[in-house]
């Protein structure tokens, strides 16, 4: 990729009076207890103290922020309001008639921007799967055309369908969509060149999810809330609207697999959660950018793990750093840990220099490919290419990373043989995910498993597709 525009001025922690060892031990953390990390970066007081990035993972490189998206909608939203295009009080009904169903409940008639941004509008869970197989081509005739179980306002639940009803509004209003009006009146004037989206498949923008941006960009986005819309000498976002949007509307709780998310229980604004201190925007798979305009702090992380267990590790290992300094030597040391990130690789042999076919077993959880696809492993110089079927083929490296771009979207692969069983993970490098191979030359079996599901479904060959047109998986 070309290189990369600096958003953000650099400083030395100690110059910007936060401390190196602080800024270490929440590595130390992360590493440790929070999945796997791929980017982070810490910005103290405007100036970003501390950024790395996991090779293969780069800094130039846009990762999928999953429902971090939801608070750039919020922001866009809250521009179209300040143009006096928008209001709170807008009803979906008046503003989207087209998309009303025919027997539209009173409580669906009364659904405002306000119960969309602060998701209050009354469904008893997420609706976004069932509106969908209601209304395949219209998620917002099928979110309103659903039962409701408590009266609008009254009562907080996550609902991806009301970010993407907030972004139709904001094109019918705006005349443009969402994609373009966030890179006119936001992206464009902070200098984000790498705006990338996923999108439905006629061809809208998600909204509620499928933004890709550089976690510098996501850095710079926290930092202009923490300015409270100012950047540089711009006021781009009014400073009401960033109060309005990150401050609590609802109460709110949360878990996850049966345990508690501590930081998702302190309130919910407009597409933005609360946090112990400050708020932040969230995406799964701990995609997150943090806001504490009390300590001047941003903090922008891209990982495959909980966000509950790194923001843990901000507030234990990184909070306590803030105003304090640590020596020049620990400051060096710290930068040279940041440059030589890397995420483990494959450990094996070069094995056989001869062609190895096999056939997948799709019979395991998160399969990545179809059942009975043939797999077959070819060497080549410095690695292998891994043919699978007519679906697609990818060069991995041996003791280093290789990309490819089979299908549009880079996937960066590692590999090695260990004894009669060769092993390969496949990075889809601009999202959190990975596919782990592995073919038994002895049995003639395969496997190709995602580390974590993709929200999108769990096909390979759609995720290396670019741009990616699709919708949550609802079956």
């Amino acid at each position: 990729m070309t290189s990369q525009r600096l958003l953000l001025p650099r400083s030395a922690p100690a110059a910007a009076g936060i401390s190196s060892v602080a800024i270490a031990a929440l590595l130390d953390r992360l590493e440790a207890r929070s999945g796997e990390s791929h980017s982070l970066m810490v910005v103290h007081a405007g100036h970003v103290v501390a950024e790395g990035w996991w090779a293969p993972y780069t800094a130039d490189r846009p990762h999928l922020l999953y429902s971090l998206t939801k608070s750039f909608t919020s922001v866009a939203v809250g521009l179209a309001i300040g143009d006096g295009l928008l209001s709170l009080d807008d009803r979906i009904v008046d503003v989207l008639p087209g998309r009303v169903p025919a027997r539209v409940s009173h409580q669906g008639r009364r659904i405002t921007v306000h119960h969309l941004l602060s998701m209050t509008a009354g469904h008893p869970a997420d609706s976004l799967a069932q509106a969908w197989e209601r209304e395949p081509g219209d998620l917002a005739k099928g979110f309103l055309s659903l039962p409701f179980a408590h009266r609008e306002g009254t009562r907080h639940v996550y609902d991806n369908s009301t970010t993407y009803i907030l972004a139709r509004m904001l094109e019918q209003v705006t005349g443009t969509g969402l994609a373009e009006y966030l890179d006119a009146r936001l992206f464009g004037p902070m200098g984000i060149e790498h705006a990338e989206w996923d999108r439905v498949a006629d061809g809208a923008v998600f909204g509620f999810h499928g933004l890709h941006l550089t976690t510098e960009a996501v850095a710079a986005f926290g930092e202009l809330l923490r300015r409270e819309g100012a950047w540089g000498d711009r006021q781009l976002v009014e400073p009401d609207w960033v109060q309005r949007a990150t401050r609590q509307h609802a109460a709110s709780q949360w878990t996850l697999e049966g345990a508690d998310q501590k930081d998702f229980s302190y309130g919910y604004g407009y597409q933005f959660w609360m946090a112990r201190q400050g708020y932040h925007g969230h995406g799964s798979y701990a995609q997150q950018c943090l806001v504490i305009p009390s300590h001047d702090l941003v903090v922008a992380l891209t990982a495959q793990g909980e966000a509950q267990e790194a923001l843990d590790a901000v507030w234990d290992c990184l909070l306590p750093g803030v105003g304090h300094t640590a020596s020049a030597r620990d400051d060096q040391a710290l930068a040279r840990r940041l440059r030589h990130l890397q995420l483990p690789m494959v450990a094996g042999s070069a094995g056989p220099r001869r062609s190895i076919t096999a056939t997948l077993d799709a019979s395991l959880p998160h399969s990545a490919l179809p059942d009975k696809t043939n797999v077959t492993v070819h060497p080549a110089r410095g690695g292998w290419r891994v043919q699978f079927g007519s679906i697609l083929q990818v060069e991995a490296g041996y003791r280093g990373w290789r990309e490819s771009a089979p299908l549009g979207r880079p996937i960066v692969a590692t590999g090695a043989w260990q004894g009669d069983t060769f092993t390969a993970d496949l990075c889809l490098i601009t999202t959190p995910h990975r596919v782990r191979l592995t073919l038994d030359a002895g049995t003639g079996t395969a496997t190709a498993t995602w580390s974590t599901p993709p929200l999108t479904g769990p096909s390979l060959q759609l995720h290396a597709q670019s741009p990616l047109m699709t919708r949550p998986d609802v079956a």
